[in-house]
Protein backbone atom coordinates (compact mmCIF):
# COMPACT_ATOMS: atom_id res chain seq x y z
CA UNK A 1 0.00 0.00 0.00
CA UNK A 2 2.91 2.35 0.62
CA UNK A 3 3.43 2.58 -3.16
CA UNK A 4 -0.20 3.45 -3.93
CA UNK A 5 0.05 7.20 -3.47
CA UNK A 6 3.28 7.62 -5.50
CA UNK A 7 1.76 5.52 -8.28
CA UNK A 8 -1.42 7.58 -8.27
CA UNK A 9 0.61 10.77 -8.29
CA UNK A 10 2.67 9.53 -11.23
CA UNK A 11 -0.50 8.60 -13.10
CA UNK A 12 -1.99 12.04 -12.43
CA UNK A 13 1.15 13.74 -13.71
CA UNK A 14 1.10 11.57 -16.82
CA UNK A 15 -2.55 12.41 -17.48
CA UNK A 16 -1.93 16.09 -16.92
CA UNK A 17 0.91 15.98 -19.42
CA UNK A 18 -1.42 14.90 -22.22
CA UNK A 19 -1.45 17.86 -24.63
CA UNK A 20 -4.56 19.65 -25.75
CA UNK A 21 -5.15 22.24 -28.43
CA UNK A 22 -7.35 25.22 -27.63
CA UNK A 23 -8.69 27.67 -30.19
CA UNK A 24 -10.77 30.76 -29.71
CA UNK A 25 -12.04 33.41 -32.09
CA UNK A 26 -13.39 36.77 -31.03
CA UNK A 27 -15.23 38.71 -33.72
CA UNK A 28 -17.82 41.14 -32.30
CA UNK A 29 -20.72 41.66 -34.68
CA UNK A 30 -20.44 38.21 -36.24
CA UNK A 31 -22.47 35.13 -35.34
CA UNK A 32 -21.29 33.79 -33.04
CA UNK A 33 -19.33 36.73 -31.68
CA UNK A 34 -17.01 34.33 -29.86
CA UNK A 35 -16.30 30.62 -30.02
CA UNK A 36 -13.91 28.29 -28.26
CA UNK A 37 -12.78 24.79 -29.22
CA UNK A 38 -10.70 22.27 -27.28
CA UNK A 39 -9.22 19.16 -28.89
CA UNK A 40 -7.52 16.40 -26.90
CA UNK A 41 -4.85 14.14 -28.37
CA UNK A 42 -7.34 11.24 -28.52
CA UNK A 43 -9.88 13.35 -30.43
CA UNK A 44 -12.22 14.15 -27.51
CA UNK A 45 -13.38 17.70 -28.21
CA UNK A 46 -15.55 20.52 -26.90
CA UNK A 47 -17.21 23.53 -28.51
CA UNK A 48 -18.71 26.55 -26.78
CA UNK A 49 -19.95 30.01 -27.75
CA UNK A 50 -19.48 31.67 -24.36
CA UNK A 51 -16.18 31.72 -22.44
CA UNK A 52 -17.95 30.66 -19.23
CA UNK A 53 -20.26 28.08 -20.80
CA UNK A 54 -20.51 25.19 -18.32
CA UNK A 55 -22.34 22.92 -20.80
CA UNK A 56 -20.21 22.85 -23.97
CA UNK A 57 -21.03 20.58 -26.88
CA UNK A 58 -18.89 17.45 -26.61
CA UNK A 59 -18.03 15.29 -29.60
CA UNK A 60 -15.36 12.91 -30.84
CA UNK A 61 -13.00 13.61 -33.70
CA UNK A 62 -11.37 10.65 -35.40
CA UNK A 63 -7.90 10.14 -33.96
CA UNK A 64 -6.21 10.63 -37.39
CA UNK A 65 -7.97 14.01 -37.65
CA UNK A 66 -6.78 15.05 -34.20
CA UNK A 67 -3.29 13.77 -35.07
CA UNK A 68 -3.25 15.97 -38.17
CA UNK A 69 -4.15 19.01 -36.09
CA UNK A 70 -1.43 18.29 -33.55
CA UNK A 71 1.06 17.74 -36.38
CA UNK A 72 0.22 21.20 -37.74
CA UNK A 73 0.73 22.66 -34.27
CA UNK A 74 4.16 21.01 -34.17
CA UNK A 75 5.03 22.57 -37.54
CA UNK A 76 4.14 25.91 -35.97
CA UNK A 77 6.70 25.27 -33.17
CA UNK A 78 3.78 24.84 -30.78
CA UNK A 79 3.00 28.55 -31.11
CA UNK A 80 6.38 29.83 -29.92
CA UNK A 81 6.64 32.28 -32.83
CA UNK A 82 4.38 35.06 -34.16
CA UNK A 83 1.86 34.23 -36.86
CA UNK A 84 0.45 37.66 -37.68
CA UNK A 85 1.22 38.65 -41.28
CA UNK A 86 1.70 42.34 -40.53
CA UNK A 87 -0.21 43.23 -43.68
CA UNK A 88 -2.89 45.89 -43.68
CA UNK A 89 -5.99 43.75 -43.99
CA UNK A 90 -9.55 44.02 -42.75
CA UNK A 91 -10.35 42.80 -39.26
CA UNK A 92 -11.38 39.17 -39.56
CA UNK A 93 -11.55 38.33 -35.88
CA UNK A 94 -8.79 37.74 -33.36
CA UNK A 95 -7.81 34.09 -33.42
CA UNK A 96 -5.87 32.41 -30.61
CA UNK A 97 -4.00 29.13 -30.93
CA UNK A 98 -3.01 27.63 -27.59
CA UNK A 99 -1.40 24.36 -26.54
CA UNK A 100 -1.39 23.05 -23.00
CA UNK A 101 0.96 20.22 -22.07
CA UNK A 102 3.40 19.12 -19.41
CA UNK A 103 5.53 22.21 -20.03
CA UNK A 104 2.67 24.59 -19.32
CA UNK A 105 0.82 26.57 -21.96
CA UNK A 106 1.83 28.63 -24.96
CA UNK A 107 -0.36 30.69 -27.22
CA UNK A 108 -0.27 33.05 -30.15
CA UNK A 109 -2.87 35.56 -31.35
CA UNK A 110 -3.41 36.86 -34.87
CA UNK A 111 -5.94 38.46 -37.17
CA UNK A 112 -4.51 37.21 -40.46
CA UNK A 113 -1.58 34.90 -41.14
CA UNK A 114 0.14 33.98 -44.39
CA UNK A 115 1.73 30.88 -42.85
CA UNK A 116 0.30 27.89 -44.73
CA UNK A 117 0.37 25.63 -41.67
CA UNK A 118 -1.43 28.27 -39.61
CA UNK A 119 -4.07 28.59 -42.32
CA UNK A 120 -4.47 24.81 -42.46
CA UNK A 121 -4.92 24.56 -38.68
CA UNK A 122 -7.34 27.48 -38.67
CA UNK A 123 -9.33 25.74 -41.42
CA UNK A 124 -9.70 22.68 -39.19
CA UNK A 125 -11.08 24.83 -36.37
CA UNK A 126 -13.37 26.70 -38.77
CA UNK A 127 -14.80 23.39 -40.01
CA UNK A 128 -15.41 22.31 -36.43
CA UNK A 129 -17.13 25.62 -35.65
CA UNK A 130 -19.29 25.36 -38.77
CA UNK A 131 -20.26 21.79 -37.89
CA UNK A 132 -21.22 22.63 -34.32
CA UNK A 133 -23.31 25.58 -35.44
CA UNK A 134 -25.23 23.18 -37.68
CA UNK A 135 -25.69 20.89 -34.69
CA UNK A 136 -27.04 23.75 -32.57
CA UNK A 137 -29.43 24.83 -35.35
CA UNK A 138 -30.70 21.30 -35.97
CA UNK A 139 -31.12 20.59 -32.26
CA UNK A 140 -33.09 23.80 -31.79
CA UNK A 141 -35.33 23.00 -34.77
CA UNK A 142 -35.92 19.43 -33.60
CA UNK A 143 -37.02 20.68 -30.18
CA UNK A 144 -38.88 23.88 -31.00
CA UNK A 145 -39.52 24.28 -34.74
CA UNK A 146 -40.64 21.08 -36.42
CA UNK A 147 -41.42 22.88 -39.67
CA UNK A 148 -37.85 24.23 -39.72
CA UNK A 149 -36.19 20.82 -39.41
CA UNK A 150 -36.16 20.21 -43.16
CA UNK A 151 -34.35 23.50 -43.82
CA UNK A 152 -31.82 22.73 -41.07
CA UNK A 153 -31.10 19.34 -42.66
CA UNK A 154 -30.74 20.93 -46.11
CA UNK A 155 -28.18 23.40 -44.72
CA UNK A 156 -26.35 20.48 -43.13
CA UNK A 157 -26.34 18.68 -46.48
CA UNK A 158 -24.67 21.66 -48.15
CA UNK A 159 -21.81 21.46 -45.65
CA UNK A 160 -21.51 17.72 -46.29
CA UNK A 161 -21.38 18.29 -50.05
CA UNK A 162 -18.60 20.85 -49.51
CA UNK A 163 -16.71 18.24 -47.44
CA UNK A 164 -16.60 20.51 -44.40
CA UNK A 165 -18.47 18.36 -41.89
CA UNK A 166 -16.50 16.74 -39.05
CA UNK A 167 -17.52 14.15 -36.43
CA UNK A 168 -20.81 13.24 -38.17
CA UNK A 169 -21.72 10.59 -35.57
CA UNK A 170 -22.75 13.33 -33.14
CA UNK A 171 -25.77 14.04 -35.38
CA UNK A 172 -27.14 10.48 -35.27
CA UNK A 173 -29.41 10.87 -32.19
CA UNK A 174 -31.05 13.96 -33.71
CA UNK A 175 -31.41 12.41 -37.17
CA UNK A 176 -32.85 9.19 -35.73
CA UNK A 177 -35.33 11.18 -33.66
CA UNK A 178 -36.59 12.94 -36.78
CA UNK A 179 -36.64 9.83 -38.97
CA UNK A 180 -38.68 7.81 -36.46
CA UNK A 181 -41.24 10.46 -35.52
CA UNK A 182 -44.17 11.06 -37.88
CA UNK A 183 -44.82 14.48 -36.36
CA UNK A 184 -42.07 15.84 -38.64
CA UNK A 185 -42.55 16.49 -42.36
CA UNK A 186 -42.14 13.40 -44.53
CA UNK A 187 -39.38 15.04 -46.58
CA UNK A 188 -37.49 15.88 -43.37
CA UNK A 189 -37.88 12.32 -42.10
CA UNK A 190 -36.67 10.90 -45.39
CA UNK A 191 -33.63 13.18 -45.52
CA UNK A 192 -32.82 12.47 -41.88
CA UNK A 193 -32.98 8.72 -42.48
CA UNK A 194 -30.76 9.01 -45.54
CA UNK A 195 -28.11 11.02 -43.71
CA UNK A 196 -28.16 8.69 -40.73
CA UNK A 197 -27.64 5.70 -43.03
CA UNK A 198 -24.76 7.47 -44.79
CA UNK A 199 -23.11 8.39 -41.48
CA UNK A 200 -23.31 4.78 -40.31
CA UNK A 201 -21.96 3.34 -43.56
CA UNK A 202 -18.38 2.01 -43.47
CA UNK A 203 -15.92 4.57 -44.81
Amino acid sequence: MRFALPLLAAFALSAAAEPRLIYSKSFPGSKPAWCGITVEKNGASEYKEEPNDENPLRFQLAEPEAAEMFALAAKLDHFKRPLESGLKVAMMGIKTFRIEDGDGGREVKFNYSEDEDAKALQEWFERISETEQHYINLERAVKYDKLGVNAAILHLQVTIDRKRLVAPAQFLPLLDRVARNDSYLNMARSRAAGLAEAFRAPK
